[in-house]
């Protein structure tokens, strides 16, 4: 798997979510030997060994059940020592979601709504004008979860050298939304272990629903931007596309980021490589301040 990478041109990765224990010796020696340079860590890594799919949100800040919430907490130290063993930057989190708020009908409905091309009905508006309702008002408790949880993990973060990235998701229902993404971020405007995490698709979906508009969203949080994932969307609701595959305005949304900061092109494992190479071709063309040496 990291030999065929690297055969691609690339030489630094992100360590993610979905890779098996069994595979961890394998990584390991592909490390000391010097094969790749390790950016970053996406939680969990490994995945927690009960669990056969890749699945990063198994295990949620946000739940419910305080059993579940120690269990993320648990597995997110571990791959804070993972991340510590790689050398990692940083570490990638998703803070959970709101339990009664189920995808299916909320952000789900309204993303089958788009795909039949009804998203400029009354019935649209109506039920985007609810979930927002909804999660305003289920939100908070929610939110006070995802601080509690950053705060305990800062020191564990500082210990392993990296700083907690967290990630902005593609599901309103998701934790934190927007408004609270802003928020938590203030609360640690002065912890450097603290950082938002830009995904391009995941934003781009939500710019495709009407929750927002990707460049004004970048331009508010560029003040604490570490980093992004990067892939392409496809109307209305397809994302880890190949870059250049979809719909994203790469040239006005790069403009929010610093040379340094790094880009990880998280794709579909059903991209073909023919694809993703000259894809890199064309990126390495168009944006060649993105591939800095020392990044």
């Amino acid at each position: 798997m990291i030999d065929e990478i690297l055969e691609m041109g690339f030489d630094t990765l992100e360590l993610s979510h979905g890779m098996t224990v069994a595979k961890l010796p394998g990584i390991q020696r592909a490390f000391k030997a010097n094969k790749f340079k390790c950016v970053g860590v996406h939680n969990y890594f490994p995945s927690p060994t009960e669990v056969m799919i890749d699945a990063p949100d198994a295990y949620e800040f946000s739940s419910d059940n305080p059993n579940e919430r120690n269990k993320a907490i648990s597995e997110t130290l571990k791959t804070l020592e993972m991340a510590h063993e790689f050398k990692a930057s940083y570490v990638v989190l998703h803070m959970g979601s709101i339990p009664n708020m189920p995808h299916k009908e909320w952000t789900g409905a309204l993303t089958k709504k788009l795909a039949n091309g009804e998203q400029l009905t009354d019935e649209y508006a109506d039920d985007k004008l609810e979930c927002v309702k909804k999660r305003e008002k289920l939100g908070p408790k929610y939110y006070q979860r995802a601080i509690d949880t950053l705060e305990f993990l800062v020191e564990p973060a500082k210990e392993a050298g990296v700083v907690l990235a967290v990630e902005s998701r593609s599901k309103y229902e998701d934790v934190p939304d927007e408004r609270e993404m802003i928020a938590l971020q203030e609360h640690f405007k002065d912890c450097p272990q603290i950082a938002y995490w830009h995904d391009f698709g995941h934003v781009g979906l939500k710019h495709n629903l009407g929750l927002l508009d990707h460049n004004q969203w970048l331009s508010k949080m560029a003040p604490y931007l570490l980093g992004a994932h990067l892939h392409d969307v496809q109307w209305p609701k397809r994302d880890h596309r190949v870059p250049f595959m979809g719909s994203l305005p790469y040239e006005q949304l790069l403009t929010h980021f610093k040379s340094e900061m790094p880009l990880t092109w998280e794709l579909s494992p059903t991209r073909e490589k023919q694809q993703i190479l000259q894809a890199y071709a064309l990126w390495k063309e168009k944006f060649p301040e993105t591939l800095a040496a020392d990044k």
